[in-house]
């Protein structure tokens, strides 16, 4: 009858049997079984997957990069949509990546004008070749020329009502003394000549309504706000408009007095009487003898 020895593993002949490979006085670490590919797959050199500097997660993106068609996305965004580690720990495996070579990006302008990154992943660092084809043109340096700063063109202001001729030409200089005057109520409203000249016709048609031009003072500078005022001018003109009063009702022209002709003596009677200088004879003097008239 056969003795078997109990501290030899029963199986640990068919396993040797099975893989030639494996060698019978290994004792550790890690053991290749190893099948030759012949689609779908990537070489990568030792000098990454053995990387003393890189850390894993850096090596593991490196592979994946790598590995992907050409013209698949590899931005951080993308890469954090298909892995679980964070847009944090993917953008800091980048930087290692591109710190040791492994790893470009670069903005590009497409034909359409877009601004768009293409990343290239280089499998051997200190090798640089031509990156393959991605449909993005190759940027060029940009023609620049040397441009003369013009003026920022000044903004119209608002329109403001505008009054009859007639009352135009009598009020304007009570509207212009009105409004340089403003700066003495407010530091803030100090107008250049030609927001005066643009502003005037609105005040006069306050004026022409019978506002005075102490209630205009008062409706242009009170409750300004505390801010400064960018264009002071503007706010004025704002106003004018949003706060004109309606016109003046209409008032009947009054009846002219009675003329009241001075006294004169009557050629007749001597009597004193109130007549146009036509007339020679008083009233009675006229009943009495028409034919003295």
């Amino acid at each position: 009858m056969d003795t078997q020895n109990p501290s030899a593993p029963p199986r640990a002949q068919s396993a040797v049997a099975g893989n030639p490979n494996r060698s019978r006085h290994h004792t550790g670490g890690v053991i290749h079984e190893n099948t030759r590919h012949t689609t779908r797959f990537v070489v990568i050199g030792n000098h990454l997957t053995q990387h003393k500097e890189l850390s894993l997660l850096a090596i593991g993106l490196s592979c994946h990069i790598q590995s992907l068609p050409t013209g698949t996305p590899a931005d951080i965004k993308s890469l954090a949509a298909r892995f679980k580690e964070g847009t944090t720990r993917i953008a800091a495996a980048l930087r290692e990546l591109e710190a040791h070579g492994y790893l470009r990006r670069e903005r590009v302008r497409t034909p359409t004008g877009r601004i768009v990154t293409r990343t290239i992943s280089c499998n051997q660092p200190g090798h640089r070749r031509e990156p393959a084809d991605t449909g993005c043109p190759t940027p060029q340096p940009r023609q620049t020329r040397e441009r003369t700063p013009q003026p920022r063109p000044r903004k119209a202001l608002p329109t403001v009502p505008q009054p009859t001729r007639a009352a135009a030409t009598a009020l304007h200089q009570q509207a212009t003394d009105l409004l340089t005057g403003l700066r003495r109520h407010d530091p803030r409203l100090l107008l250049s000549a030609t927001d005066t000249e643009h502003l005037a016709p609105g005040v006069i048609a306050w004026l022409e309504r019978e506002v005075t031009p102490t209630a205009v003072r008062h409706a242009l500078t009170t409750d300004l706000p505390d801010t400064p005022l960018r264009r002071p001018a503007a706010l004025l003109a704002h106003r004018l408009t949003a706060q004109l009063p309606p016109p003046t009702p209409y008032r009947a022209p009054a009846t002219p007095p009675p003329v009241r002709h001075g006294l004169r003596t009557c050629d007749g009677c001597d009597r004193a009487f109130r007549a146009p200088a036509t007339e020679t004879h008083c009233r009675d003097c006229r009943t009495a003898s028409p034919l003295t008239h």
